[in-house]
């Protein structure tokens, strides 16, 4: 699991630390992480060209104490002191005494255009509000150039908390990270602007509970249901889907598609698509009947293709079981009504339909993500499940962290693709996982199967259900008891 904290929690824990360290122990720790990130990075530092871009503070003393060591090494290296009454006294004293020099940023530009290697020190992570116009000059100079570009801690101009980008700021090709991640190097835009992210660890003690948290191979693994000696199709979990309309039958189909390969025992359907199921998937139990009279189920997915089918939605929701809603299904789902539910409810919302539900602009949701998603799961008192390019996953009341999923592909937007994962949440709700479990994992497959079907080149969603099962046996260690 992969975890990210809070600015504020953070730096507790760095002052925690500092009490017990010699003066400077801690961050000779950081500078050690990342002079060694940036020498692989160059490959050959000796005669490299390295350009350090300094502002105030702790962040800026990194940047120069790396570069001294750099310096030490052979690389021609030179500081950009955005403010040099404010630059570490100690940081700048160490890379001349290595024999490096400093410039003001005026002479920049050539250096920077010239360089192998820019070093982004310009702000640290309490940085808010977007750069100042110098330090957005000198990213602009730094997008220029065909440098590598090594990020301290988190890349100037974005947020660390939250993730939002407000303006000018620097791109890296590697954020060099401290102690844990930050939030905004795992939620986009801002995650755009980290490439790869390397973390050194400088020692601090963090709280168990995150602001953020990311599955890996093992924590799916531990989670996915599998089956026992003593299962059959009931005990495994049941799915209802209520879904499709005469003008998008296919929702129902592909909403069916990643409900059988979600680990349920056995999958229902309701609505007007059930010929057009059944002659695609004949196992599907088919019902004309609404959702009243289908049968039993552990969980109910709703709205994929639905049209203006608000009847169907409140049945669903009426249904004392846990029930996933998407598409149309959010648009017609009475606020109220999935607010006063007791069973647990997952809605799976684009930005799109983010936005509506939160009456502001689609811009305002991709911009703030993390603050969107907690917005929704609170104002609905349900898990939401923003999806995107990091997919965002939040319990209603806080208290847990936000889980983030990066597993997916940007050919994964796609028509289609987005009833694929309701489908397989649904069938992950059916066999007992709770909201926040089913959407992460259910976002970390569908991931997976959409990079396995699209291997660089466009894909299409029943491609993307296709390598579900794929996706799934990827997960598990060669040893695993289920292979």
């Amino acid at each position: 699991m992969r975890t990210a904290y809070s600015v504020e929690t953070v730096r507790a824990a760095e002052r925690e630390l500092m009490a017990r360290l010699p003066e400077g122990a801690l961050m000779q720790r950081a500078v050690a992480g990342l002079a060694a990130a940036c020498a692989d990075l160059l490959g050959r530092v000796y005669g490299s060209r390295v350009v350090l871009l300094v502002g105030s503070g702790d962040n800026g003393g990194d940047a120069l104490y790396a570069g001294a060591r750099l310096a030490r090494r052979g690389a021609g290296v030179t500081a950009v002191l955005l403010a040099p009454e404010r630059t570490h006294e100690g940081g700048l004293a160490a890379l001349r005494r290595a024999g490096a020099s400093a410039v003001l940023p005026g002479a920049a530009e050539e250096l920077v255009l010239r360089a192998d290697l820019v070093v982004d020190g310009i702000v640290g992570i309490g940085g808010k509000g977007g750069l100042r116009p110098e330090a957005a000059a000198l990213a602009a100079v730094v997008a220029r150039s065909r440098a590598a570009v090594v990020a301290v801690d988190l890349p100037s101009g974005v947020e660390a908390d939250s993730g939002e980008v407000r303006g000018a700021a620097v791109r890296a090709d590697l954020t060099v990270t401290f102690g844990t991640h930050k939030p905004g190097l795992l939620i986009d835009p801002a995650r755009e602007y980290a490439g790869s992210v390397r973390l050194v660890d400088i020692g601090l003690e963090l709280p168990a509970a995150a602001e953020l948290e990311a599955l890996q191979d093992v924590d799916v693994a531990r989670l996915l249901p599998a089956p026992s000696a003593e299962s059959d199709k009931y005990r495994r979990g049941v799915v209802g889907i209520a879904a499709g309309s005469a003008r998008y039958p296919g929702a129902a189909v592909l909403a069916v598609a990643g409900a059988l390969r979600g680990g349920a025992g056995a999958v229902r359907y309701v609505g007007p698509a059930g010929d057009e199921v059944l002659a695609r998937f004949p196992e599907t139990l088919v019902s004309d009947g609404g959702p009243r009279k289908a049968g039993r189920v552990q969980a109910w997915v709703v709205g994929p293709g639905a049209g203006d089918d608000a009847e169907a939605v409140a049945g669903v929701l009426e249904e004392d079981v846990p029930v996933l809603v998407d598409a149309d299904g959010l648009r017609l789902a009475d606020r109220d009504v999935v607010r006063a539910r007791t069973a647990p409810t997952l809605m799976t919302p684009h930005a799109g339909e983010a936005a509506a539900l939160l009456g502001v602009r689609r811009e305002e949701v991709e911009a703030g993500r993390l603050a969107a998603v907690r917005e929704l799961a609170a104002a609905y008192r349900a898990t939401v499940l923003l999806k995107g390019s990091t997919t965002l996953v939040a319990a209603p009341g806080g208290g847990v962290a936000v889980r983030v999923n990066a597993t997916g592909t940007p050919w994964l937007a796609t028509a289609g693709s987005g009833d694929v994962l309701s489908g397989l949440a649904g069938s992950l709700l059916a066999s007992g996982l709770d909201g926040r479990d089913a959407g992460s994992v259910a976002a970390y497959l569908h991931g997976l199967a959409g990079r396995f079907a699209a291997e660089g080149a466009p894909t299409v969603a029943h491609e993307v259900a296709e390598q579900l099962t794929s996706a799934w046996r990827g997960v598990f260690p060669p040893t695993h008891p289920t292979r």
